[in-house]
Order: structure tokens, then C-alpha cells, then sequence
């Protein structure tokens, strides 16, 4: 049995012209999504009223002229890139034959295969919109996360799964303070270049702080055993709101979405693939 015959298909997939353009096409899918949101953040920060998540960009596409086809071109991107992704970590090798070089390998491919999960979620999400069905994504989150509580060491399981998306928030508030970022991109030179870098910056960082908070919603969710407080990002926003100075600081975060929706537009065009 050949067992790099996987590996070859996939190889010879990733290499494709056609996906890699798709995949170029969900990174600016990616930004149109996140620049929705930066907006529908600052409207809520002004007291205005939307939901302020990936569900809540897709039903604004709906309600707009065409947006049934907007969806379906979104979708597609956005699962082209999640199937690129999935790709990416299939292919990771090891830089060096020792248990570092292995760790990171797994680390590349753990990273990889979660983004690949996000965008073709994002996907389906988009296609389910499309279909004219409306996704409540506090709703669901609090299913789910009471789903979880009701397993054995499910309030153990739910905090885990809070820690490791802090965790992740964190690495993007990381990534921006770093600008390890730009690695992903071929930067052009010049002020366009410092253009993209500073919006990674501040949309990196955004993101991030976005993150930490679902992440933190989650862990309280799992200590007191209650579904209730765990949300996704539109939960996360209106806890930010409560916090002293809460309005100035949601439309920080929104200014950060839409410079992180901005950034994802330059990556479609500049991004290593």
C-alpha cells in the first residue's frame, strides 16, 4: 500500500491554482465579514441595536439587494479557505528531527486544522443564512455550552474549552503586539507596507481582547454551572458594555474589527500561500 499517495493528493491539491485563488477569495470574504462586524459594534457602542458576530454580518449581506448571491460566494470562499487550511496541516513537516521539531509540527497542524474548522463553520453558517434560516449565535452557544455541562466533567471540559480560546485570544493580541503577523504576508515596501502592518497591529489585538473575553464568559459558564453567562462574541460585547467606560471601549473594538477586516483585504493579495 502506497501511504504517501495522501500526501501527494494533498500536495497536488494545495498547489492548485484554482484553490489557492479560492482561498485568496475567503481571506477577503474574511475581511467583508469582519468589517460588518467592526460596524455593527460601533452601532451598539451608540446605543444602537445589532448582533454583533459572524451571524449577525451574514444576515445584514441577506437583507441587502443580491445578498443571496453575496452569501453563496462567501460560502464558497470561506469553506475553500478552511479546506486550504486543513490542507496546510496535512502537509507541515518537521524542521528538525527531535522532539522540538516535533512538537512544533503538531503545533503547525493543531493550529492549522482549527482554522480550517472556523472558516468551513463560517461557511456553513453563510449557506444556512442563505437558505433563509436565522442563526442565533448567543442562542446557540448557550446550547451548547449547556450540552457540555451536562456531561461527566462536563463543567471541567467547558472550562478547558474557555482556557484554550483565551489562550488563542491571547496569541492574537501576541501576534499583534509582535507583528509576528507579518510572516503570513508578503509586505510591500514603502507606506502601503506600514499601511497593512499598522492595521494588523490594531486589528490583531482587537480580535484578541474579543477572544479572551468569550473565552473568560466560558470558564465562569463552567464554575458556577450555569449556561447562562457563556456567549460568543455578541455575549462578549455585551459584557465589555458593563464595564466602566464600556461604551468607548466596544467602539475601540469595533474600530479594531473593521482595521482587522481592512488587513484581511490586503491579505487576500499579499498572503504567502
Amino acid at each position: 500500500m502506497d501511504t504517501a499517495a495522501p500526501k501527494r493528493a494533498a500536495r497536488k491539491a494545495e498547489s492548485s491554482s484554482v484553490l489557492r485563488a479560492l482561498a485568496r477569495g475567503g481571506f477577503a470574504a474574511n475581511g467583508v465579514v469582519h468589517l460588518l462586524i467592526g460596524a455593527i459594534v460601533i452601532v451598539i457602542s451608540f446605543g444602537g441595536r445589532g448582533e454583533s458576530d459572524q451571524a449577525g454580518a451574514f444576515m445584514a449581506i441577506a437583507s441587502a439587494p443580491l445578498g443571496f448571491v453575496a452569501l453563496w460566494v462567501l460560502a464558497v470562499a470561506l469553506c475553500a479557505l478552511g479546506i486550504w487550511h486543513a490542507l496546510e496541516g496535512l502537509l507541515a513537516r518537521n524542521t528538525r528531527d527531535d522532539a522540538k521539531g516535533f512538537a512544533k509540527k503538531w503545533g503547525r497542524r493543531i493550529s492549522e486544522w482549527g482554522q480550517a474548522c472556523i472558516f468551513i463553520a463560517l461557511g456553513v453558517v453563510a449557506i444556512a443564512v442563505a437558505l433563509g434560516a436565522r442563526v442565533d449565535s448567543e442562542e446557540s452557544a448557550e446550547n451548547a455550552s449547556h450540552g457540555i455541562l451536562l456531561l461527566p466533567g462536563g463543567p471541567i471540559m467547558l472550562g478547558l474549552l474557555g482556557l484554550g480560546i483565551g489562550i488563542g485570544g491571547v496569541s492574537f493580541v501576541v501576534m499583534g503586539v509582535l507583528r509576528s503577523f507579518q510572516k503570513q504576508l508578503s509586505i510591500p515596501s514603502g507606506t502601503l507596507g506600514g499601511v497593512v502592518t499598522v492595521l494588523g497591529v490594531i486589528g490583531f489585538i482587537a480580535k484578541g481582547v474579543a477572544l479572551v473575553i468569550v473565552g473568560f464568559l466560558l470558564v465562569v459558564a463552567a464554575a458556577t454551572v450555569d449556561a447562562s453567562t457563556a456567549g460568543g462574541l455578541d455575549g462578549a460585547i455585551q459584557a465589555l458594555l458593563n464595564v466602566a467606560l464600556g461604551p468607548l471601549l466596544v467602539c475601540l473594538v469595533g474600530i479594531g474589527f473593521i482595521a482587522y477586516g481592512v488587513f484581511c483585504l490586503f491579505r487576500a493579495r499579499y498572503a504567502r500561500l
